[in-house]
C-alpha cells in the first residue's frame, strides 16, 4: 500500500478514487509516565514515554487507515493528514485520514 502526504505519487497515475479513509486511536496517560513527565517538567529536556506514546499512537491510526482502505479495493492513499483533539481530561485521539485511490504506473 502506498501512502503519501502529496496529493499524487510520482510516476503513477491516479486510475480511481476511493474515497476518504481514516485510523484513529484513542490513547490515555500512564500514571508512570505522568510521574517522570512532572519530573522531567521541573528540569527540562524531552518527555520520551509521550514521543514513544505518540509514535505508537501514529503508527496504529496509520495502520487502521490502510487497512480500511483495502477493505475498498485501493493500492495507495493520498493527501495523507494527522489531526489529534483531546477527548477528556489525560485522554486524546490521533486521527490520520487521506483519499483512497487506484494508481497504475504511468
Amino acid at each position: 500500500m502506498l501512502v503519501s502526504n502529496l496529493e499524487q505519487i510520482p510516476g503513477k497515475r491516479i486510475v480511481q478514487h476511493l474515497g476518504l479513509v481514516q485510523g484513529s486511536t484513542v490513547r490515555s496517560k500512564h500514571v508512570g509516565r505522568d510521574f517522570l513527565a512532572g519530573i522531567k517538567n521541573v528540569f527540562g529536556g524531552e518527555l520520551i514515554a509521550y514521543t514513544e506514546l505518540l509514535a505508537e499512537s501514529r503508527e496504529e491510526a496509520l495502520v487502521r487507515m490502510q487497512e480500511q482502505a483495502k477493505e475498498t479495493g485501493a493500492n495507495a492513499v493520498v493527501n495523507v493528514r494527522f489531526s489529534t483533539s483531546s477527548i477528556t481530561q489525560g485522554a486524546a485521539e490521533l486521527f490520520a485520514y487521506g483519499t483512497a485511490v487506484t494508481v497504475e504506473d504511468e
